[in-house]
């Protein structure tokens, strides 16, 4: 098959694998399409019910522990009771600051069973962010674990809980065996949950499919990190058309997981999937690309989440006679390019690869039920393509304020129409919401969801990734909003302007973070700025490459010209200007020569 092709030949040399599968795929469909926001059918739900089926099967899987669907679904029920005995109850929210561990899945699951909403913090936040990110949910308490409790500890003075005695510990360890010495103004919650009752919660109100389930951070398109809800919905859909329709999941699965369960795709997608089959969920604290193949054979796992990053990572490892030596074959994630989509099924020994696309608050996703290659697959939603303004993600609006769809095979901005079926849940702050829909864009009255990424239709109303456009970027497998970074930057008394924006490093997936700024005086010091970032952003937020300049260029009405300098990249041809970069497994910035450029290019920095 050509890569940037899907034909209809294609489409039906897939359909008798479908057919071995249509009851997965029949029942799938069902819980990917419920309609009534009123149901109770929820995460709590979904794992009681496997509790009932698969009582004594692991349901998760982490270092030496293994935990049946059983214990698991005891143990989130004894953390509802602990939420209801501190007065916690339904449309509610606390925050959660864990890293991978079993931990986390309980905590989400039991306050999900009263309908408490967590907040998923994002653990490499710190400083003004994290207590940015904690205040757009308004949390009645937090959760901290053990591993965090110092990064909270520099921002919690700054935080309001309405409660009484907000903070919860977390002991890095087996809290269901050991619970460890809390700091003084922390409860130690694991001690307190292990006297609870572990009766599913009797409720006379319980929550309900439409409700709010999770809070997951996203950089959106300008400023700080904006919260969107996340209902329990978005774990049916996942259930249904990941876990069931795509992968069709048993218990006999089990399903490896590092990607970080702050964000969708490690919490909603691949641990909803993984609740389909009533399979086994392995966790890794964070990813190691040295040890991966390790644990796929420990856990004998045979389908993995990733994103596109991890699987460039797996790939420049050394070739090994035990690349195929794993019964692995399923994935389920996204960012896979084209370039290594091939490459990597065959070097892997992978069948079938269930590339994805979605966004936290969005209110359209794809996926590619076909197994075919190099795509995120269709979609039901209703949506369309439209031309937009080079650099940008605004669409282009005709003489009557219409947009224009491009032609097939075109890329075109990504929009998604919102309707009463394919709502649109925002985020916290109603204007960061309003800033994300394009209104009457091909009648009058109707409203889209801009996602701010471009794709092009490849057959088949399949689609295939084209880039992030706008004022975010992707690196690290995280969205990086410029205007945070800008915002960060200006707040450091060490610069007069500054620029961020993306910047492409070959045999790299996403783009990396380049800042063209104009120093405040005489005797700017580049590392100074590093270590001021590294205080203030998450690691992967921190600009790569840094160009140091007397002025910016701007237009005649005073906006930069940013595509003109993104457009420039970390090159040396602009006179009169010093390019620094923070190379691997270096402490500071580096002054850029031609010599290094021609490294970096060739690939001999693994960045």
């Amino acid at each position: 098959m050509n890569q940037d092709n899907v034909t209809a030949m294609d489409i039906a040399r897939s359909l008798p694998g479908m057919l071995r599968r249509f009851p997965a795929i029949a029942k799938g469909y069902y819980y990917y399409s419920v309609k009534d926001k009123q149901k109770a059918l929820t995460l709590g739900t979904l794992v009681e019910n496997n509790a009932e089926k698969y009582r004594d099967r692991p349901a998760i899987l982490f270092e030496d522990r293994r935990i049946t669907w059983g214990e698991f679904n005891a143990w989130s029920n004894r953390i509802a009771a602990f939420f209801l005995a501190r007065g916690l109850k339904k449309g509610d929210s606390i925050a959660v600051l864990l890293e991978n561990r079993p931990e986390l899945l309980a905590v989400v699951t039991g306050a999900a069973k009263i309908g408490v909403a967590c907040a998923m913090m994002n653990t490499s936040q710190k400083g003004r962010v994290l207590e940015h990110s904690a205040g757009l949910v308004s949390p009645k308490m937090v959760v901290v674990g053990e591993e965090l409790v110092a990064t909270f500890d520099a921002v919690k003075a700054n935080l309001e809980f309405d409660h009484p005695s907000p903070f919860l510990f977390v002991a890095d360890s087996n809290t269901l065996e050991t619970f460890g010495n809390a700091p003084s103004d922390y409860i130690n919650m694991a001690q307190e949950v292990s006297t609870c009752s572990s009766d599913n919660p009797v409720l006379t109100d319980p929550p309900r499919m439409g409700d709010t389930a999770i809070f997951l951070y996203t950089s959106g398109t300008t400023g700080l990190p904006k919260a969107a809800p996340g209902s329990h919905n978005k774990f049916l859909k996942a259930y249904g058309g990941f876990g069931l329709m795509s992968l069709s999941l048993t218990p006999e699965d089990v399903f490896y997981c590092t990607l970080p369960l702050y964000h969708g795709t490690g919490l909603v997608v691949c641990w909803g999937a993984t609740l389909a089959g009533g399979s086994a969920f392995a966790l890794r604290r964070k990813f190691s690309a040295s040890a991966f193949w390790d644990d796929v054979r420990h856990y004998n796992a045979t389908t993995f989440g990733y994103i596109g990053e991890l699987c460039r990572y797996l790939l420049n490892q050394p070739p090994s006679e035990q690349d195929r030596n794993h019964r692995l074959t399923k994935m389920l994630g996204n960012g896979l390019r084209p370039s290594i989509w091939k490459e990597f099924k065959d070097r892997f020994g992978i069948e079938t690869i269930s590339e994805l696309y979605a966004s936290s608050e969005g209110n359209i996703g794809f996926s590619n039920f076909f197994n075919m290659d190099n795509t995120v697959g269709l979609s039901t939603a209703p949506y369309k393509l439209v031309k937009f303004h080079d650099g940008t993600r605004d669409p282009i609006r005709d003489d009557n304020g219409r947009m224009q769809e491009v032609v097939k095979g075109e890329p075109g901005l990504l929009i998604g129409e919102i309707t009463k079926k394919w709502f649109f849940e925002g985020y916290t702050q109603k204007e960061a919401t309003e800033k994300s829909i394009l209104r009457d864009a091909f009648k009058d009255g109707d409203a889209w969801f801009n996602t701010g990424d471009v794709l092009k239709d490849i057959g088949c109303r399949h689609l295939q990734f084209v880039d992030r456009m706008g004022d975010t970027f992707r690196w690290k497998g995280e969205n990086v909003s410029t205007n945070e970074v800008e915002n960060i930057i200006d707040g450091s008394g060490m610069v007069k302007e500054a620029i961020v924006y993306g910047v492409e490093i070959p045999n790299t997936n996403g783009k990396a973070g380049m800042v063209t700024l104009v120093p405040s005086g005489n005797n700017f010091d580049p590392d100074k700025l590093l270590s001021y970032l590294q205080d203030n952003l998450p690691a992967y937020a921190v600009p790569v490459f840094m160009r140091v300049t007397d002025a910016i260029d701007t237009t005649g009405t005073f906006k930069y010209r940013k595509v003109d300098i993104q457009n420039a990249g970390y090159s040396l041809d602009r006179p009169h200007e010093e390019v620094f970069a923070w190379l691997p497994k270096t402490e500071g910035y580096t002054l850029l020569t031609p010599e290094l450029v021609s490294d970096i290019n060739s690939g001999q920095f693994k960045f």
